[in-house]
């Protein structure tokens, strides 16, 4: 007779998010991204260590998808050799977690983890900082 709460919460956390996105600074949405990554990478081994195929093949997916049309896609080429040997690594996980899929290897998966969270531990090191009148100044900067 009543719809389940499911479909209202999952919205609720919908808006939320694109809110977050939406008042993000650039920086704050490579961390989003990140975050992304590495939750769907999770997800995707809990879902592998279930038998959950399908929900593995989901999960899987978004990381791939993260790395590729998110981190990869806002690299600065400007940034010459950096944004090289990123856009590679970028692409050597996702080649990763395709096997890892095709072959139902969690250990491959720790590996994409191990590639990526020291990634995103650099990353969020280099916040910038937010001044008291509301203007950021970059990390390190005097």
């Amino acid at each position: 007779m009543f719809a389940p709460h499911r479909p209202q919460a999952s919205t609720y956390r919908n808006i939320q998010l694109e809110s977050s996105v939406r008042e993000a600074s650039p920086h704050r949405l490579i961390s989003l991204l990140f975050e992304g990554a590495v939750a769907a990478i999770r997800q995707g081994t809990v879902a592998m260590q279930a038998g959950d195929h399908a929900g593995k093949g989901q999960a899987l997916t978004r990381a791939i998808r993260i790395l590729d049309e998110g981190l990869k896609a806002s690299l600065d080429p400007a940034a010459g050799e950096l944004a090289l040997r990123l856009s590679a690594l970028y692409d050597h996980a996702a080649r990763q977690l395709l096997i890892a899929s095709a072959r139902n290897d969690a250990t491959v998966l720790g590996e994409v983890l191990d590639l990526i969270l020291p990634l995103q531990q650099s990353w969020l090191a280099i916040a910038p900082e937010q001044r008291a009148d509301g203007t950021t100044l970059a990390a390190g900067a005097l």
